[in-house]
């Protein structure tokens, strides 16, 4: 099994609801990675990817669809595709975007049951995945309360689908890595302030801790220096605006805290493979987030 496992840092910042990413393509670039967040990935025309969640590693068919629950490692590769159009639909959505009160409510349980099942990752019969093909297709087009309540409709419909297949004999590990009071303290503050200079001084008096034994609990936690950690919050939101936002590459460096272009574009190069500029001209297809 893959060692080399990313803990990914999305680019849904707390008052976002969802990220939607929609894509023909023909090859997967990312890393066997976890997040926090859910995730909801429709494939088109990819015979012969490969699909690793968990422990189980498959070549897919025609059509698929999977919902990847929190911090379950994951990722597709190329592998035996053939296809030079691969469609894919990529939605991740906050693990308390629906609150444990709400998905008490008898109404809501298929959903709450489905998200119980996700920790191992669920995948979706053929038949449903092509029955919810429009609505999924639909869902990167529209806009605020509609995409809520469509998105609603396309869990609701998934919870109640036949012959769905857990994929992952085992349950996530990472299953507590938010759970510290300390790493949601150093989230909300990287969030928060990485725009502006962020010294490893004053973060290991924020949580009250000496900056040799912050450098470890963040490397423990995280997989990252604390460097890298803020880096990658950083380029998080540089990605995000060079597709969404008419600004220059200077000016995405500079707000998102990088006081030099050519650091900014060894350490973008270094996380995304690519230059910014390759990064916005490269990109095509559809990505927001609402």
């Amino acid at each position: 099994m893959h060692k080399d496992i990313h803990r990914e840092i999305t680019q849904l910042s707390p008052e976002d609801s969802f990220l939607v990413f929609d894509r023909v393509k023909d090859d997967f670039d990312f890393p066997i990675h976890f997040h926090p967040e859910f995730e909801l990935n429709f494939i088109a025309n990819g015979k012969g990817v490969r699909r690793i969640v968990g422990d189980s590693m498959e070549e897919i068919e025609e059509i698929e669809l999977v919902l990847v629950g929190p911090n379950l490692q994951h990722g597709w590769e190329l592998h035996n595709c053939k296809s030079k159009a691969i469609h894919e639909v990529t939605i991740h959505f906050h693990n308390d975007l629906l609150d444990s009160k709400l998905l008490s409510r008898r109404i809501m349980k298929p959903i709450k049951d489905m998200f119980e099942r996700s920790a191992h990752g669920i995948l979706f019969s053929a038949k449903i995945s092509e029955e919810i093909k429009p609505k999924i297709q639909r869902l990167s087009k529209i806009d605020s309360i509609d995409y809520f309540l469509e998105f609603i409709s396309v869990l609701h419909d998934l919870a109640n689908s036949r012959k769905q297949r857990l994929l992952s004999t085992y349950i996530s590990e990472n299953k507590n890595f938010e759970n510290s009071q300390k790493i949601k303290t150093i989230y909300e503050f990287v969030q928060e302030n990485y725009q502006n200079k962020i010294s490893l001084e004053e973060m290991s008096q924020l949580v009250s801790m000496s900056q040799v034994s912050f450098n470890r609990f963040i490397k423990k936690r995280t997989g990252k220096t604390f460097i890298d950690y803020v880096n990658d919050t950083r380029i998080g939101y540089a990605a995000r605006w060079l597709i969404e936002k008419d600004m220059s590459i200077a000016e995405i460096a500079f707000n998102c805290g990088f006081n030099n272009i050519a650091n900014f574009n060894r350490v973008f190069k270094k996380t995304k493979n690519c230059t910014p500029s390759q990064y916005r001209e490269e990109f095509s297809g559809i990505k927001r987030v609402l």
